[in-house]
């Protein structure tokens, strides 16, 4: 069976992690020839094109494939995705992201690939945006849901969302959790050492943040409310892992405010160093606006930290309510600060929610859980 996946870009990100990781994990079937298709990495978030330094089949890069809609090297793409697709035959063309996913589906389709599958890591339309944008993703999502035999969502959420768009149809749709290596979180500790490596008292009560420094991740309302927590919980300290296009900022204004012991700036973390961080975590925020069912959260839950998070998208499916963490209404930035602050006097209530936490990621996050799900869809889908 020749499989061949295709992605917009390969930064450091849970949609790419999630390819990476599949793809890597079917190589290792014997049933399988898998590829790689992907555009060229750029900007701040990093690069994971070094998973595959030891593999002798590397990604194909193509660099018109980009992540901004361009007419003419979506042209590009299109037409040589087409002409990739059939040159080496593949038996199904799995698509991911945004741009990728719709050229992806429609060179497939245009190349008479008889099974594509696409994954749904996060919604491409929503509130976050105006409606002339959710118009054009939507009817672009349609446009290509005409050429997609199976659709792959990270939540339920996602299928939810897409079939309320009238994207699909409700046969078409497996939910299938992002899986991350577990064992490193498993193992993961609060190591003193890597505390005073990056200037954090033993003492001091972590909230951690992971994602991209960039908008809709909720940063700005992390500040707006610190000053008040900070009054609060003096041993605060805010944990922000990732980069992105407004670290410059989000840095000056913390220093403007004051707040600028209180915030450390980790920056971009590879996949392999995340353990290391979390272990020094006491609890996880995750203000994000926008997500499939973000991998920060299973990962802190598999450390045995507790979450605080918006009701987005597919945080639900993972952040249960006082059981292995709190749910809150995106932008209630007083419910957010007060269950932190609950968190930050009870050490008992971290113990407890971690734990559930960890029982709950266990059975359903594990990277060989989510390829031996996509290995069995492949097989069902080759069969129909």
């Amino acid at each position: 069976m020749r499989v061949t996946h295709v992605i917009t870009r390969l930064i450091v990100g849970g949609a790419q992690e999630n390819t990476v990781a599949t793809v890597l994990g079917l190589r290792g079937r014997p049933d399988i020839e898998i590829s790689l298709l992907a555009g060229r990495t750029t900007g701040p978030e990093g690069s994971l094109e070094s998973a595959f330094k030891e593999c002798p089949q590397k990604p194909i890069i193509l660099p018109c494939l980009v992540r901004p809609v361009h007419p003419v090297l979506d042209t590009l793409a299109l037409l040589r995705l087409t002409r990739l697709f059939r040159e080496t035959r593949p038996d199904i063309v799995h698509t991911h992201s945004g741009k990728a996913g719709v050229l992806g589906r429609w060179a497939a389709h245009r190349a008479r690939v008889r099974v594509i599958v696409h994954t749904i890591h996060g919604p491409s339309f929503g509130r976050f945006q105006g409606s002339a944008a959710n118009g054009l993703f939507v009817g672009a999502e349609r446009f290509a849901a005409r050429f997609t035999t199976h659709f792959v969502s990270v939540a339920e959420a996602m299928t939810r969302q897409y079939l309320a768009a009238g994207i699909g149809r409700p046969g078409q749709y497996t939910r299938i959790f992002s899986g991350f290596p577990m064992e490193p979180f498993l193992a993961a500790r609060n190591d003193p050492a890597w505390r005073q490596h990056l200037k954090i008292a033993p003492g001091d009560f972590v909230i951690g943040v992971i994602s991209r420094l960039f908008k809709l991740k909720g940063h700005d309302e992390l500040l707006d409310m610190a000053p008040n927590f900070v009054r609060e919980c003096p041993r605060a300290r805010f944990l922000l892992v990732g980069d992105g296009a407004w670290r410059e900022r989000l840095q000056e204004r913390a220093r403007a405010m004051g707040m600028e012991r209180h915030f450390v700036f980790a920056g971009l973390v590879a996949p392999g160093e995340m353990p290391r961080y979390v272990g020094i975590m006491d609890a996880l925020a995750h203000l994000s606006y926008r997500e499939g069912l973000p991998r920060a959260l299973p990962q802190a839950l598999a450390a045995g930290r507790p979450v605080a998070a918006y009701d987005c998208d597919g945080a639900a499916e993972v952040c249960l309510e006082n059981e292995t963490g709190f749910l809150i209404r995106p932008g209630d930035q007083e419910t957010l600060a007060r269950r932190l602050l609950q968190l930050a006097g009870d050490p008992g209530l971290r113990e407890r929610l971690g734990q559930r936490g960890r029982e709950l990621v266990r059975e359903r996050f594990s990277v060989e859980t989510m390829v031996e799900a996509i290995y069995n869809l492949y097989q069902e889908l080759s069969r129909t």
